[in-house]
């Protein structure tokens, strides 16, 4: 059974890898797990040695089958921990992930199968993230971001990318929610900011970084 901080870089490596078979930078792990690079290369050394990742010396690191297999396994307990937390226990969307942190590494796989099914096998999480599926099957469709989608173009607030609790409290200030309805009214790309409606007739200035972390749909 991999440890817990083998869980995490599996996991970190299948979060970067965005077309599922890109090579990470160790950089990019070493910053998303809050770690010096010398750990990162000597963890890595430790994952190729036990073949669930390829170390490309100079150019990154991808997973193995075996390596991509165990990371959904525990992206899937993580996701279906949270909708947990918030649709069961009823806790706060923006304090989940720290809690399912700790979690995603101590459920059994009978547990986790229960929980899938007491919350009816949701297909996402509170931030709009996909949930993996039992068959290690995760849903990659791309989305664009407020930061660039199109001005008066109506939209469906797909997802939030930040799932730090500050972004989290400021983005639920907003009701900048998962499936909100939207629309970008303006945009200045001098000053790097746009202008959001609600369909609420609520009204918003974000900067290009916020936006860019605030996954969207036309409808």
């Amino acid at each position: 059974m991999p440890t817990s901080t083998v869980e995490d870089y599996l996991k970190q490596i299948l979060l970067l890898a965005k077309d599922g078979d890109e090579l990470v930078p160790m950089g990019g792990i070493a910053e998303g797990l809050h770690v010096v690079p010398g750990t990162v290369t000597t963890m890595v050394k430790s994952l190729a040695g036990q073949e669930l990742v390829e170390h490309h010396p100079h150019q990154g690191v991808r997973l193995t089958s075996k390596g991509r297999k165990l990371a959904l396994n525990v992206l899937r307990k993580h996701r279906l921990v949270e909708t947990f937390l918030v649709t069961t226990l009823k806790m706060d969307w923006t304090e989940v992930h720290v809690e399912a942190e700790r979690l995603e590494h101590a459920l059994s796989e009978r547990v986790l199968e229960r929980i899938d099914a007491l919350l009816g096998h949701p297909k996402v999480d509170p931030h709009g993230d996909p949930i993996p599926s039992a068959q290690g099957k995760l849903d990659t469709r791309a989305y664009g971001t407020l930061a660039t989608c199109a001005v008066q173009a109506p939209l469906r607030l797909v997802r939030i990318t930040d799932q730090s609790a500050e972004f989290l409290q400021f983005a639920d200030r907003q009701r900048l929610v998962p499936d909100a309805l939207l629309t970008v009214t303006a945009r200045t790309e001098a000053a790097g900011i746009v202008t959001v409606r609600l369909k609420s007739g609520k009204s918003m200035t974000l900067g290009f970084e916020q936006a860019g972390k605030i996954l969207i749909e036309r409808i």
